[in-house]
């Protein structure tokens, strides 16, 4: 990570004892980071997180003269000696008083770089979302009547550009494209006919993405059923291992909870129906017909579960520790509980994926105040950090 500092301190003169033992604290945080902080000019954010080193009392003025080569959120790092503690308590009031945001770091060496750990994460993943362009190939489907979000409202809150594509663009793609699967080879257990339909969807959506520089696409897969007797699901399943976020069913308010998840963690996710839920052994069943084939520990291809056409994924995931989340699509709310993945399965009344998962949460929040239908799953306790970035982008759980 890339940690940046500028100073305050008074104009008095200070003794070598103070100079060692400022250089000595900055010493022994980067210790715990495992990586420098760099000296920087005040109105350098070219950086991952911007400290404000709060060395001495008397530097509440002079921060005050500066304050227009400052950026939002501030992060006043201070040791607490020479009345630094007591000055940047009074900086953070003023800032408060003002609107602004802020935090004090301040305590043991680890503390300190554990919170410079997660903000730098939480800027990080900022910073990817204020970049990222969407394709919403098609519109939504017509059962997804509370996950339609308002697009300047996903420009402002999150600074996400969505990008309508026609869906019948896509469908062209297809039937102009040629088929690749020479260079899938490991196909080689379901219909070649059905799998040759299939990788032509995929080529269709990765060249729709090059054309229109996304970082992610929502498709009305169903649409695909009629207009090209196939489906969207093993395209969905490669691009979502390449990084690139892929929805299917036209959905965007789980496209941006599968980008908002990939921000913080870097990693793909398994977008499902929560298909059953058990309040009292606080499980849920989830399931769909597409994963990330990144995420499957193996996996074989079915027909999709609905139509009984084209090509789904039956895939394996790993039992261990989960996040599920979703974001709601007034981007007012949203539900996160880390749990446990404890099996999967195999039924034959089900989407192909499924998977049953103990959540830490209690599983009524979902029957009472739920977020919509889709969810996304990835491996990992990333609940905290996930709650972070919504706090910072004023969204409450």
């Amino acid at each position: 990570m890339n940690i940046k500092l500028s100073t305050f301190k008074s104009r008095l003169k200070h003794s070598a004892e103070f100079e060692a033992e400022t250089a000595g604290f900055l010493q022994n945080i980067e210790r715990e980071l495992g990586y420098p902080i760099a000296y920087a000019e005040l109105d350098d954010y070219d950086c991952d997180l911007k400290l404000i080193f709060v060395q001495t009392g008397g530097s509440e003025g002079l921060f005050l003269d500066s304050f227009g080569k400052l950026q939002a959120p501030y992060y006043l790092l201070t040791n607490g000696g020479n009345n630094s503690l007591a000055a940047s308590l009074e900086i953070l009031t003023y800032l408060n008083s003002c609107g602004k945001t802020g935090e004090i770091l301040h305590g043991s060496a680890s503390y300190v770089a554990e919170r410079i750990r997660s903000l730098a994460a939480v800027n990080s993943a900022k910073k990817r979302l204020a970049n990222a362009r969407l394709g919403v190939i098609g519109a939504p489907s017509d059962w997804l009547i509370a996950s339609v979000p308002d697009y300047a409202e996903v420009k402002r809150r999150l600074g996400v550009t969505l990008v309508d594509v026609p869906i019948a663009e896509a469908e062209t793609a297809v039937k102009n494209g040629e088929t690749t699967t020479a260079e899938h080879a490991e196909y080689t257990d379901f219909d070649k006919q059905e799998i040759a339909k299939a990788l032509k969807i995929y080529d269709a959506l990765d060249g729709i993405k090059d054309k229109y520089a996304l970082d992610g696409l929502t498709i009305r897969c169903f649409d695909l059923l009629s207009s090209l007797k196939s489906t969207g699901c093993l395209a969905l399943a490669e691009l979502n291992a390449r990084g690139i976020i892929g929805t299917c069913e036209g959905d965007v308010a789980t496209m941006l909870s599968m980008l908002i998840a990939n921000s913080v963690t870097v990693q793909s996710s398994f977008q499902a129906n929560p298909s059953r839920i058990d309040t009292e052994s606080n499980r849920v069943t989830f399931a769909h017909c597409t994963a990330p084939l990144d995420m499957l520990d193996g996996y074989r291809l079915d027909t999709h579960f609905e139509s009984g056409i084209g090509v789904a994924v039956k895939g394996e995931l790993r039992t261990g520790r989960v996040t599920v989340f979703r974001l709601s699509a007034d981007l007012k709310r949203y539900f996160v509980s880390a749990g446990t993945l404890e099996r999967n399965l195999d039924e034959a009344n089900l989407c192909r994926t499924q998977a049953v998962i103990r959540l830490d949460k209690p599983v009524t929040e979902l029957l009472k105040t739920p977020c919509g239908n889709h969810h996304v799953i990835l491996y990992g306790d990333y609940a905290e950090a996930i709650t972070q970035l919504m706090d910072e982008l004023n969204i409450r759980n």
